[in-house]
């Protein structure tokens, strides 16, 4: 028996050390997770921050305003059809660069005050001839000399009938010859701002006059995001969107107390506070306030509305 077991002992050893092909199974390789390029991935886009609402500066119904965060005196001036300098002079301020928010302005001139309106330009009186040539008229007294009847004649003494000879009359003066005729002088026509020369300040077509329709200005129409540039060197006094009607809007204030306002505007490029030359970039056409894409021009000068185009240069 031990034989027996010992030779199957053997038989299970050779059959383990025999050698031979190893199994094969099949495996499947396992996924790899590969990044895109870089240049494939899109970023998400990042929403537009929102514009910082003004609030909106409604004209005067009783003759007196409070200051808003954001406004300025020019801008209340302009809604309000005034001067800004009036504004100044009825509440005492001593620049108008300098108001509070919450202080209440007054719009009309207190009680008392005297209105002070500026001259007009006006055209210089023009020379016209003499009709007719002076009137000459005689002396009321004559020259005596002394003597007693001339004495007794002025005092009114009674007189001795003295044989004398007549006073001498003296001339008449010789009637001066008329004068010629002076030529007449056509009046000169006052040039028109002579100290500032106006740039249109876009390219377009012009949609809308002064006066169509109540328009205190002009509409220049051109494509989205086309240049606006200053009419003329000044200051920018108002950049915002606090007055109805107008979008995003700038004033720009010019010598001789002249304003000029750029509305509707897509964007801003220059800040209050800021000097502008004529022909710089100011801001892009937009449609802000507008039912289509558009420029809204104006002229000012002592808060009335003025005609853009007796300014602007003629355009062939």
């Amino acid at each position: 028996m031990r034989s027996v077991a010992f030779g199957m002992l053997l038989l299970a050893l050779a059959a383990c050390t025999a050698r031979g092909p190893a199994p094969v199974t099949d495996r499947v390789p396992a996924r790899v997770r590969t990044t895109p390029p870089a240049e494939a991935v899109k970023p998400e886009p990042k929403p537009e921050p929102e514009r910082p609402v003004t609030p909106q500066i409604a004209p005067s119904t009783n003759g007196m305003h409070t200051v808003q965060r954001g406004e300025t005196l020019y801008a209340i001036a302009f809604v309000n059809n005034l001067d800004y300098r009036e504004i100044a002079r009825w509440n005492q301020l001593e620049s108008p660069d300098r108001i509070m928010v919450g202080q209440v302005l007054r719009l009309t001139p207190p009680p008392g005050a005297i209105e002070i309106k500026p001259l007009e330009e006006v055209p210089p009186p023009s020379a016209r001839p003499l009709t007719e040539p002076p009137l000459l008229t005689t002396p009321q007294a004559v020259l005596l000399s002394y003597s007693e009847a001339n004495w007794a004649q002025a005092s009114g003494a009674p007189t001795v009938a003295v044989t004398a000879p007549p006073a001498a009359r003296p001339p008449l003066p010789a009637t001066p010859s008329p004068a010629p005729p002076v030529a007449s002088v056509p009046a000169a026509t006052a040039p028109v701002s002579a100290e500032i020369i106006w740039l249109w300040p876009a390219d377009g077509t012009l949609a809308g006059r002064f006066g169509a329709a109540g328009g205190k200005g002009i509409d220049i129409v051109a494509p989205r995001n086309a240049p606006v540039v200053a009419v003329a060197s000044g200051k920018v006094v108002y950049s915002g969107s606090g007055l109805r009607g107008y979008g995003r809007l700038l004033i720009v204030k010019h010598p001789g107390e002249y304003l000029s306002a750029y509305a509707h505007n897509d964007s801003i490029l220059v800040k209050e506070g800021d000097s502008v030359t004529a022909g710089q970039r100011i801001a892009l056409m937009g449609d802000s306030d507008a039912d289509r894409v558009m420029l809204h021009f104006e002229i000012r000068r002592y808060g009335k509305p003025l005609d853009p185009l007796k300014y602007l240069p003629e355009r062939s």
